[in-house]
């Protein structure tokens, strides 16, 4: 079974498709880019407060689905400047703090919606309490 996931915290899809999709303990998070929430506008001033809006987006729609940035399993970031890469990498590494951090790509590509400097998509698992994790298990 699949379920949507919105929220008004972070910008409503440019497209076809869902911020998020629950199917089964699995969230699949679309790509956020640094629009505002609010005025579905790019935020200004280049790729720091760029990347801090687009994971400000990530945990919105996260917190939709009652999780946060510990479950996430799963991290693709999309540049258009591999330049930008070690901004966007101190900066992702202010919020991914836990023990287990996620397994990453980074790429650079041509171009992103909107002419942004990033994009970030993430996949976060729902552990349900009644099912320890393999490390969990004697």
């Amino acid at each position: 079974m699949k379920t949507q996931i919105s929220t008004a915290d972070a910008p409503q899809a440019i497209g076809p498709y869902s911020q998020a999709v629950m199917a089964g303990d699995f969230l699949f998070v679309s790509g956020q880019i640094p629009l505002d929430p609010q005025t579905g506008v790019i935020v200004s001033g280049g790729i720091t407060p760029q990347t801090h809006r687009v994971i400000h987006n990530l945990k919105a729609v996260l917190e939709a689905a009652s999780l946060s940035l510990d479950e996430v399993v799963k991290t693709t970031i999309f540049l258009s400047s591999m330049d930008d890469f070690a901004t966007v990498n101190d900066i992702y590494g202010s919020y991914f703090t836990g023990e287990i951090l996620p397994a990453r790509a980074a790429v650079q590509i041509a171009k992103l919606p909107k002419d942004a400097l990033v994009e970030i998509e993430c996949i976060a698992y729902k552990r349900g309490t009644d099912r320890p994790l393999s490390s969990e298990v004697n």
